[in-house]
């Protein structure tokens, strides 16, 4: 779904799997400071948005997702995972219950997928899901920011700052009134800086929450039982995980950033050492220089020097191993 800010001065396109809004306005570092500062906002209106009503939507969400949510109260945020049988994550839910009907935002063209399990797993509940992407916009305002929201708007708030569910018919509205808009390459930086995974991105077909750092913040460890709970209660308690997420800083004299998927070695290996892990998201932040969240193994030394490609890369902590 192409969004109507793309006509906005300076768009450029984003790509891949975030195309349809735009990637920046044509000053990546200036959007970067806005969102940095608390002013001005990111259109996400490329994600999916799924809503579930009805008097059991948080009984039923709670026996679903990786989030105790049962007693989530009315304008709480939260986030949540859904897992295969295995425990591997397949879908990334941020939350909040406007006192009637849960909103969740996902990753663009995700929401079919999402809605198909859901429905699948109705039964006897008293719940309705509805994919509300066509007529529902995400918007970002960063942590910080003091613009007013719109009546009747449903409103996310974490510490990162607030998620809107904005009508798309509003969109451009909201842009004239809320400016300046800043790319997903600027919100995209902060994610990276913040060291906050993003499924499709930090995950692959075999991620399993521990890896990334996402237990606590969408896995529950004392609640009931849900699909893929036995793999997380047993890494939890009896093992490790073969992985761990870590933030990099990169040599910022090389001209090109690694791209995801890039292959990590330690760096006292040369080149042709063996593979320990690969890139996930790299980005240019305004103020560490060129920087990336990467996949490595868990054995890997914590101060190991590391090469993302032929890049020099000296790794910080997220998921201890």
């Amino acid at each position: 779904m192409k969004s109507p800010l793309l006509s906005l001065p300076g768009a450029v396109p984003a790509e891949g799997v975030d195309e349809g809004v735009a990637a920046h306005y044509g000053d990546l570092f200036r959007e970067q400071r806005a969102l940095a500062d608390g002013t001005g906002f990111v259109d996400l209106s490329h994600r999916g948005v799924v809503t579930v009503s009805g008097d059991d939507r948080l009984s039923w969400l709670h026996l679903l997702l990786t989030q105790h949510v049962s007693e989530l109260p009315a304008g709480e945020a939260t986030e949540a995972l859904i897992l295969s049988a295995h425990g591997h994550i397949e879908h990334a839910l941020y939350l909040v219950d406007d006192g009637t009907t849960v909103w969740a935002h996902v990753e663009p063209g995700t929401q079919d997928a999402l809605i198909a399990y859901l429905e699948s797993m109705k039964f006897f509940y008293r719940v309705e899901v509805a994919d509300r992407t066509a007529d529902i916009a995400v918007v970002h305002l960063p942590a910080g920011s003091i613009a007013d929201v719109p009546d009747g708007v449903v409103v996310r708030e974490t510490a990162y700052g607030r998620d809107l569910f904005l009508p798309r018919a509003e969109l451009e509205s909201f842009a004239a009134s809320h400016g300046p808009a800043a790319g997903l390459l600027a919100y995209e930086a902060l994610r990276v800086e913040q060291h906050r995974p993003r499924l499709g991105f930090e995950t692959d077909h075999r991620t399993i929450p521990h890896e990334l750092g996402w237990i606590g913040t969408a896995v529950h460890l004392q609640k009931g039982c849900y699909r893929g709970q036995e793999t997380v209660a047993r890494v939890q308690n009896l093992g490790k995980p073969p992985r761990r997420l870590v933030f990099l800083h990169l040599d910022g004299s090389d001209v090109h950033l690694p791209v995801p998927g890039t292959g990590i070695r330690v760096a006292d290996e040369g080149p042709d050492g063996r593979k320990v892990g690969f890139v996930t998201t790299s980005v240019r932040h305004h103020e560490l220089g060129p920087v990336a969240l990467a996949l490595v193994k868990r054995n890997v030394p914590v101060d190991a020097r590391l090469l993302a490609g032929d890049t020099a890369a000296a790794q910080e902590v997220v998921v201890e191993p």
